[in-house]
């Protein structure tokens, strides 16, 4: 039956007042009152017991919008423009903000749809139809239509623009079909495209009537207008000549298509070396940054920064250049150094256990492929007893291991030549005694063995009598070329035909202390097995110019960044071996050249990772490098910021994938 409110009504006129309530305490005994109080209190306690649990399982936490962080980065932003952002790490980070690509990076290793509402791939994989979302607009409100699309393309397939994306896109055709449509017409059908078409947009309004000259100076490459969670509303410099940027001040882009972030507002302080960053860290100036060395991470993490670890498709090696060294274009030596080599030393010492061990260029690890059955263990038992087959003996004063070689001469005499002799043998002939007036005086060289050579043959026998005359039990010289005389006048004329190769290798590498660090761990290790290491070090535009592009070197310590998709075709194809190529090795062999061509082009994942096993144990085999590490990257954070989520990741900017989900600030809301 109801409850009529009218005898609520009356209930309540019934309950006792505020003066009856205290008489009611005063005719309490001492025990009553103490029972009485002590139920009530815990009535109350029970009573906000029951109201905070309802409230906490009836609602949840979820992020709200607010608050700022500063990202610490090294180095300066120049290019935020995604035609250009390629080459300069602060120009990545943001551009991968600013702006947005028909497709992205996701979480999951996964490319999926960005700008692109879906998109279709036809002809066997050579025509790629992109279908763009509906309503997209940049920042300032134009709208993003399948001409932005064809001007970023096109103008980064501009030689003129001098794009470092541009061997990405040659050979690509670009067809407007319509506003909301684009499509992509390749040579060869290439799963790796996908990537591709992470390409970030500019706009064209702002962009077509920027000149090729200008495009680099243009003020739109540190004000940008782009389609990303963010944009660039604050740029700090200062007041001097050299109007250096100390900060960036990033905000929500509120017409960004995708979900909003949670942040507000992303401060990017800018920093010209490692430890001025730290040191900005360790103040709590920034909240968040990359550390490059890792040297001061376990010191940070006692400051109270939380460690995330990405993986990075990228590894580093030694490269062998076999066209540079006679040493390394034998195997033997090749293997020895690989046997030689303590991975886990390296990573200990030079990278503060913050990588891998790396066998292989496809990082199978990164990619789910199955390990390389071929594999070079540390051993230095190994690696000896191979240098000792190979004839390279341990020279105990230096060290270092040499081999007695048969020398190639420039030139040798093989014919007997006596006098009424003609030809280029009596050409050289003439051309070596010269040499020494005391031995043939008139120097005449006529290429005809008279009369004057005679008697220079003559003097030359008497002059070397111990190695010529004396073994032929002859007292007088003859002035004929036969055996004796003609070894030693090829000894005399062209140098000894023995001569002693000791085992030195030159290294060049980048100006990187762990780099450097690394370089030198492996000069100590290689001589432990007799190989003298020289090591070299460059800034980057200078070891690109002198020694990258001409492939001036005889080995080789550098970094190589693979993609989300597997294409290892530039790092290992021999049309890869001169610039602009990255086969860095100098690397040959037709049936890797084979499975690299096969690999590329096909969509199936498990026909792809056969092929890239197979290849694998083809490039181990050979042995054209050493694979070092894959290096761990490290993003510190304060723990205020919340939900950042780690995994693979393409490249360092992608570290803010997922960046929408991150928050600092918290509120409850019912479920």
């Amino acid at each position: 039956m109801p409850l009529k409110l009218s005898s609520l009504r009356d209930w309540c006129k019934n309950l006792p007042s505020r003066r009856q309530t205290q008489k009611f305490l005063e005719i309490l005994n001492r025990k009553e009152r103490k029972i009485f109080l002590i139920l009530l209190a815990l009535f109350s306690i029970s009573s906000a017991y029951l109201i905070i649990d309802f409230y906490i399982r009836h609602t949840e936490i979820k992020p709200t919008l607010g608050d700022k962080i500063s990202e610490g980065v090294i180095g300066q932003p120049r290019y935020i423009n995604p035609v250009l952002a390629a080459a300069n790490d602060v120009d990545r980070d943001l551009t991968e903000l600013v702006f947005a690509g028909l497709m992205k990076y996701s979480k999951n290793d996964e490319i999926v749809a960005d700008l692109a509402n879906d998109y279709e791939i036809k002809e066997d994989g050579k025509v790629w139809d992109i279908n763009l979302r509906e309503n997209l607009v940049f920042q300032d409100g134009s709208p993003l239509t399948a001409d932005d699309v064809i001007f970023t393309v096109k103008t980064i397939q501009n030689p003129d623009y001098k794009s470092p994306l541009r061997p990405n896109w040659l050979g690509v055709e670009v067809e407007r079909l319509s506003d909301l449509k684009v499509r992509f017409r390749l040579k060869n059908p290439y799963p790796g495209f996908i990537e591709t078409l992470t390409l970030k947009i500019l706009p064209k309004k702002i962009w077509a009537e920027v000149m090729a000259e200008s495009f680099s100076l243009t003020v739109f490459n540190l004000k940008p207008v782009g389609s990303g969670p963010y944009r660039v509303t604050k740029i700090l410099q200062e007041k001097n000549e050299t109007a250096r940027i100390q900060s960036l001040t990033l905000e929500i882009n509120p017409k960004y298509n995708g979900k909003l972030p949670n942040i507000k507002e992303i401060v990017f302080v800018f920093f010209d070396e490692e430890k001025d960053l730290v040191k900005a860290a360790k103040n709590k100036n920034i909240q968040s940054f990359v550390l490059p060395s890792l040297q001061d991470k376990e010191l940070l993490e006692k400051k109270g920064f939380i460690s995330y670890r990405f993986d990075l498709p990228r590894y580093f090696s030694v490269f062998f250049n076999q066209e540079n060294s006679s040493a390394l274009a034998q195997k033997d030596i090749r293997t020895a150094l690989n046997y030689a080599t303590n991975k886990r030393e390296i990573i200990d010492q030079a990278l503060f256990g913050n990588a891998k061990a790396v066998d292989s260029p496809i990082l199978p690890s990164f990619f789910n492929l199955n390990d390389a059955k071929t594999s070079y263990r540390f051993s230095l038992k190994k690696a000896n007893e191979i240098l000792d087959k190979a004839g390279f003996t341990l020279n105990q004063e230096t060290g270092i291991r040499q081999k007695t070689i048969e020398k190639k001469l420039a030139f040798e005499f093989k014919s007997a030549l006596i006098k009424g002799s003609q030809g280029t043998e009596v050409i050289e002939l003439q051309k070596c005694l010269a040499k020494n007036p005391e031995i043939y005086p008139e120097a005449e060289v006529s290429g005809i063995f008279g009369d004057k050579t005679k008697k220079a043959v003559i003097r030359f026998q008497e002059k070397y009598r111990e190695d010529i005359l004396v073994p032929a039990d002859l007292k007088n010289g003859n002035g004929e070329v036969k055996t004796l005389t003609r070894k030693k006048l090829n000894s005399y004329c062209f140098g000894p035909s023995q001569e002693n190769i000791e085992l030195k290798i030159s290294l060049v590498t980048v100006e990187d202390p762990t780099l450097l660090k690394v370089a030198e761990i492996l000069k100590t290790q290689w001589l432990k097995v007799g190989v003298s290491l020289e090591i070299r070090s460059y800034g980057f535009p200078q070891l690109s110019s002198e020694f990258l592009k001409p492939r001036n070197y005889e080995s080789l310590l550098f970094g190589e960044v693979l993609g989300q998709v597997p294409d290892l075709f530039p790092f290992w194809h021999s049309l890869q071996k001169k610039d602009p190529g990255l086969n860095l090795a100098i690397y040959e062999n037709n049936e890797a050249d084979k499975l690299l061509e096969e690999a590329r082009q096909v969509f199936d994942k498990q026909q792809r990772q056969e092929k890239l096993e197979k290849l694998q144990e083809i490039i181990l085999k050979d042995t054209p490098a050493i694979f070092l590490y894959q290096p761990d990257f490290v993003y510190m954070a304060s723990p205020i910021i919340k939900n950042i989520e780690i995994g693979a990741i393409a490249d360092p900017s992608k570290r803010f994938i997922g960046i929408e989900k991150w928050y600092i600030k918290t509120r409850r809301i019912w479920k």
